[in-house]
């Protein structure tokens, strides 16, 4: 190459990549863009510890335009009221990008991250985003939301599904600060870290693979174990889809969470309840007031000095505790002063039964099979970026 070509390049490329990364893409291994997912990793953090072992730039997002150059940094981040501070590194905006060497990665508060992070300050406090590619995101997911032990149709189906989930969360927010959360209210994503070789194997043998519906990406919901019954979806949200309207389930009758129960005396009960905002004096009883096809508690009557009132179930799950609460699918009786709950399943059954993939695969179905099980009239196809 001449070296007049050679300087026109130079000065041209990271104008094109600076381009690319604004609008949401960063570029393949042979070029070809790949959707950035915007992953919220920390949020109202008033510091977090930044390791960067390569070279870095810092970006100002509202004027687009490098502010910093630099290489190897090791600080402790926080905000200010002008801006951010990165150590010795004042920036006076309250939105920027830190852009890093990929080979380098970077990390935070110790735990190792691919891509881009962005960092929005408000009120002295940080919101750290991290942007990644799509294919780096779902192999930082699996490991945290199924055993890299598990057959490899089971992590398939997986990848299929938190793929999917992503690029519809993606669409659906595109006009927030970021995608997706690293927490169980989005998808666990624990970035490099979290890497496994048989989950890296699974998203890389399904590279690109997403749920479709009448061309659409599917909102792939998925939970631990359905108990016998998927969920409907639009039971729980303002969504109408036939591939999430709920189907028998018979494969995750030895998940180890398909029973469960919980003990709570009514003073216990009285006092969540208080602290939710519910009111009540002299609770005497709890009884279910409706149950939908999937045999999924819809309301629950609470009765005091005669009087009941009632409460939707899926909100007396968040308020009791989904982790104690662990499905709305159970009976409740009341002796002896106690509140007693039998119930099957984990989580809010709409979508992948995760232990149900699981058991299907062991019994030789194919990650296709599982997933037009769980989500009928969908078609797995390589999604074109």
């Amino acid at each position: 190459m001449v070296p007049q070509m050679k300087r026109i390049l130079k000065s041209i490329v990271p104008g094109i990549l600076l381009f690319s990364l604004l609008q949401g893409h960063c570029l393949g291994a042979r070029g070809s863009p790949e959707p950035v997912v915007r992953v919220a990793i920390l949020q109202g953090a008033r510091s977090f510890r930044l390791k960067i072992p390569g070279f870095f730039e810092i970006i100002d997002l509202n004027k687009k335009k490098v502010i910093h150059r630099g290489k190897n940094l090791n600080t402790t981040v926080t905000g200010y009221k002008s801006g951010i501070l990165l150590g010795g590194i004042r920036c006076r905006s309250f939105k920027i990008m830190v852009k890093i060497d990929d080979t380098d990665g970077l990390s935070v508060d110790n735990r190792n991250f691919k891509g881009d992070i962005r960092l929005i300050a408000k009120d002295s406090r940080i919101t750290v985003v991290n942007d990644i590619g799509l294919e780096d995101y779902v192999k930082g997911i699996l490991y945290h939301e199924v055993s890299h032990y598990w057959p490899m149709d089971a992590l398939k189906a997986q990848a299929v599904v938190s793929r999917s989930y992503a690029l519809y969360q993606k669409r659906e927010n595109a006009s927030q600060p970021f995608d997706l959360t690293n927490d169980t209210y989005s998808q666990v994503y624990g970035g490099a870290t979290s890497e496994r070789y048989r989950t890296n194997k699974a998203v890389e043998d399904t590279r690109g693979e997403v749920l479709l519906y009448q061309r659409q990406v599917v909102p792939a919901f998925f939970h631990a174990t359905c108990g016998g019954h998927t969920e409907d979806v639009s039971l729980l949200w303002n969504l109408k889809l036939p591939p999430l309207k709920g189907v028998a389930c018979d494969f995750c009758k030895e998940s180890p969470h398909y029973q469960w129960h919980l003990v709570m005396t009514l003073e216990e009960l009285q006092e969540k309840l208080s602290a939710a905002g519910k009111k009540f004096k002299g609770l005497e009883n709890i009884s279910v007031a409706g149950r939908d096809p999937s045999g999924r508690v819809i309301d629950l009557s609470f009765g005091t000095g005669g009087f009941a009132q009632k409460i939707p179930a899926k909100d007396f799950r968040n308020l009791i505790g989904p982790k104690l609460l662990r499905s709305t699918n159970f009976e409740v009786t009341v002796a002896n002063h106690d509140v007693v709950f039998e119930g099957k399943g984990w989580g809010h059954g709409v979508g992948l039964c995760q232990w149900g993939a699981y058991f299907m695969a062991k019994q030789g179905y194919t990650y296709s099979q599982i997933l037009h099980y769980y989500y009928p009239q969908t078609d797995v196809k390589t999604y074109r970026f």
